[in-house]
C-alpha cells in the first residue's frame, strides 16, 4: 500500500506566491515563509511552480530560479520544480537548483516530445508529468510508465480515470474540498497524495489529518519506530539522555533529555521535542527561538539508554546564541585534529568568503578577486594542467599538493558565482 502524502505547493508569480496557475492575486511576498510554515507542520513534499512564462521574459524566469535554490535549501522536505520548461536544460536547472525532482506538463507538446531525453539524463526517478486529462495519459501510456515515476494530476474529477489508465503512482491536485473528503480521494490505490490550495489553506492541520488517516487505516508518512519506548532503559527520573548531532558535519550540538510522551512527539512531528527537567514540561527545541531541529535520524547505543539524534539543526542549537553547547574548553592536549572533510572545506570556504566581503591588504585571496572571473579561472585551469602533470610523477606527494591548490582556487571560483559547499555535496549525494 503506497504511503500518502501532504503535499503543499507554491505557485511563483514575480517572486511571490500567488494563489493558482490561473489566479496571480498575491497570497504571500515571502514565499521562504511558506516554506518554513510548511517544515513547521510536517509537510511532506513541496511542489513549487514557476509561472515567469507569462511574462516570457528570461530575466524573471532566473529570478525564479534564484528563489526556487533559496526555497529548496531552507525545505525540510523534497522539493519537485515545476513550469515554465522548454527544454532539458530547464529541467537541469530546476535539478541543480535543489529540486529533488522536475515535473513536465503534458498539456504541451514539446514537453512530451522531452520526456525520454530528459529521463535517461538524469533518471526516471527525477521525472514526473503533470496533467489535467487522463486520457492524455492514457495517449502516452508507454511512454510515461517507460521513463517517468510519478504523475500529477491536476483534475481532482478525474480520479477514477485516471487509475484505469495507468500503473504509476499520482498526486492529485485539489483547491477545494472539505478535509474529510480527502479520505476519500486517499482510498484510491495508486493516489499517493493531495497537492494543491486544500493543502495550503490547511497546513496547520495537517499532523490532525495524519492522525486522522492512521486512524482510518491509510497509512501515512511519518517516522516509525522500530523499538518502543519500553525498551529503553531509563535513569532514576524515567528519562532517556539525548545526544544531538549534526546530520551533515556530524558535530555535537547539545544534551537533552526524553521522557514517553517527548519522545512519542518527536516521532509524531518529526522535530525534536525532550522533557523539561528543570519547567517538569515537554520542550519542543525552537518554540520561542525559531531554531528547530528537524529529525533525520534516531539511534539507540548498545545498552539501549541513550540515544543519538542526527538533526538539521535551524540556527544556534544553544541558548547563548553558539552553535552547539559545546564550547567551554576544559583541558587540551596538543595534537593533529583529523577534522571532517566537510568541516574543512566549510572553513577554508568561510575565509575566502570573508576576504571577499571584508578585503584585506597584501591578501592573494582578494587579488583573485581584484582581478576577476578571468584571473581566477586562468589560475584554475593552471592548477588542472598541473595535477596531470603531478599525476605523473611517482611521489603521491606531488599530487596532493596539487589538488589542495587546485581546489584553493576552485572555493574562489565558488565564492565568486555564490555557491557553497552545501550545494556541491547535496548536488553529488542527489547523483
Amino acid at each position: 500500500m503506497l504511503r500518502k502524502k501532504f503535499v503543499p505547493c507554491i505557485y511563483l508569480y514575480h517572486e511571490h506566491a500567488v494563489r493558482s496557475l490561473t489566479d496571480t492575486s498575491v497570497v504571500e511576498t515571502d514565499p521562504l515563509r511558506l516554506v518554513q510554515l510548511y517544515n513547521e507542520n510536517n509537510a511532506d513534499e513541496l511542489i513549487v511552480f514557476d509561472m515567469s512564462e507569462l511574462d516570457g521574459g528570461d530575466d524573471a524566469h532566473e529570478a525564479a530560479l534564484n528563489l526556487v535554490k533559496e526555497i529548496c535549501a531552507l525545505a525540510e522536505m523534497d522539493v519537485i520544480g515545476a513550469g515554465s520548461v522548454k527544454r532539458m536544460e530547464d529541467i537541469k536547472k530546476l535539478l541543480y537548483a535543489g529540486c529533488r525532482r522536475a515535473a513536465l506538463d503534458y498539456e504541451k507538446e514539446e514537453n512530451i516530445a522531452l520526456t525520454q531525453e530528459v529521463s535517461l539524463k538524469f533518471g526516471r526517478d527525477k521525472i514526473l508529468a503533470a496533467c489535467d486529462n487522463a486520457q492524455v495519459f492514457n495517449d502516452h501510456k508507454e511512454l510515461l510508465e517507460q521513463y517517468v515515476s510519478e504523475l500529477i494530476l491536476k483534475n481532482p474529477h478525474q480520479i477514477r480515470e485516471t487509475e484505469s489508465v495507468t500503473s504509476l503512482p499520482f498526486l492529485v491536485q485539489v483547491n477545494q474540498i472539505a478535509l474529510n473528503k480527502l479520505m476519500e480521494i486517499f482510498a484510491y490505490t495508486k493516489v499517493c497524495g493531495v497537492t494543491g490550495n486544500t493543502i495550503n489553506d490547511n497546513y496547520n492541520e495537517i499532523l490532525v489529518l495524519k492522525g486522522l488517516c492512521r486512524e482510518n487505516g491509510i497509512m501515512v508518512e511519518s517516522f516509525e519506530s522500530v523499538y518502543q519506548w519500553e525498551d529503553f532503559k531509563k535513569n532514576s527520573d524515567g528519562l532517556v539522555p539525548v545526544v544531538v548531532q549534526d546530520y551533515r558535519t556530524l558535530e555535537v550540538l547539545m544534551m537533552a533529555y526524553m521522557n514517553e510522551e517527548a519522545f512519542a512527539q518527536t516521532l509524531s512531528t518529526g522535530r525534536m521535542t525532550y522533557f523539561s527537567r528543570s519547567r517538569k514540561e515537554l520542550w519542543l527545541k525552537g518554540e520561542t527561538s525559531g531554531h528547530f531541529q528537524y529529525v533525520k535520524s534516531l539511534t539507540g547505543d548498545c545498552d539501549m539508554d541513550t540515544i543519538l539524534a542526527k538533526v538539521s539543526q535551524v540556527g544556534a542549537a544553544c541558548h547563548t546564541g553558539e552553535r552547539s553547547c559545546f564550547f567551554n574548553e576544559i583541558a587540551k592536549k596538543d595534537y593533529e585534529e583529523t577534522e571532517n572533510p566537510l568541516q574543512v572545506f566549510e572553513d577554508v570556504m568561510h575565509v575566502i568568503q570573508d576576504r571577499k566581503n571584508h578585503p584585506k591588504e597584501g591578501s592573494y585571496t582578494n587579488y583573485l578577486f581584484d582581478k576577476g572571473i578571468d584571473k581566477i579561472l586562468k589560475k584554475l585551469g593552471e592548477e588542472a594542467t598541473e595535477i596531470v602533470i603531478a599525476a605523473k610523477n611517482p611521489n603521491p606527494n606531488e599530487i596532493k599538493y596539487e589538488i589542495s591548490d587546485f581546489l584553493y582556487h576552485m572555493m574562489v571560483l565558488m565564492a565568486e558565482k555564490g555557491i557553497g559547499w552545501e550545494e556541491i555535496t547535496t548536488e553529488l549525494a542527489n547523483r
